[in-house]
């Protein structure tokens, strides 16, 4: 059996794993409608200015950008410094952070809105339940979370993307809603999209996205 790394260790492989491919991201994944539509679904329920959180902002394509283009004050986070990099090229007018969500805390302020696309599925299952209770605690009430994963049923398992291994976990999409909504979220809306990577060694997946509103305690 294989010793479970402690949360450095599983942090700084993530983060060497995605400054291995943060060059050949975005061109690898260029369709990211559903990821877009998400992001345009919030930015409706936002006034000018809103201040909105993107957890795993990667390259800051396509929704830091999109959320900066809306007038919105972004905050984006990442653990890859190439990732921040490319992040902060573009999108300089964001504020582009070194931290790890499962991390955070209030000093970052509240937020109208939290975005996390595929970011949460760098972090184990139970991992996963505490940082969305952190992000309902960081969220003004009534504000807005979009989560984006890709379905699957596995928790920390290595899974090859751009010729380098991953830990990744994922859900069915009724556990992944039920999860949700035990962190103190309802969805508002969701959306079951089949996506084909551009790359020919990556295969056909069924990507998830839940727009959600902070529920009141």
């Amino acid at each position: 059996m294989t010793a479970r790394r402690s949360r450095p260790a599983h942090r700084a492989a993530q983060a060497d794993a995605f400054d291995r491919i943060g060059g050949r991201y975005d061109e690898a994944f260029p369709y990211k409608g559903g990821q877009i539509a998400s992001a345009e679904w919030i930015l409706r329920k936002l006034r000018p200015g809103a201040r909105v959180l993107d957890v795993g902002c990667g390259t800051g394509l396509p929704t830091a950008r999109q959320l900066a283009d809306a007038g919105c004050e972004v905050t984006g986070i990442d653990i890859s410094p190439v990732m921040l990099a490319l992040a902060a090229a573009n999108v300089p007018e964001a504020d582009i952070r070194r931290l790890d969500v499962v991390d955070i805390d209030d000093t970052l302020g509240r937020f109208d809105a939290i975005v996390a696309y595929f970011s949460l599925s760098m972090l184990r299952r139970d991992e996963i339940m505490v940082t969305l209770l952190r992000l309902h605690e960081l969220l003004v009430p009534g504000g807005w979370l979009a989560v984006g994963m890709v379905e699957m049923d596995i928790d920390d398992a290595p899974v090859r993307v751009l010729d380098t291994w991953l830990r990744m976990t994922g859900y069915a999409r009724y556990a992944l809603r039920a999860v949700v909504e035990e962190a103190g979220f309802s969805v508002r809306e969701q959306m079951d999209l089949a996506y084909v990577p551009a790359t020919e060694d990556e295969s056909l997946e069924m990507q998830l996205f839940f727009n959600c509103r902070r529920n009141t305690f």
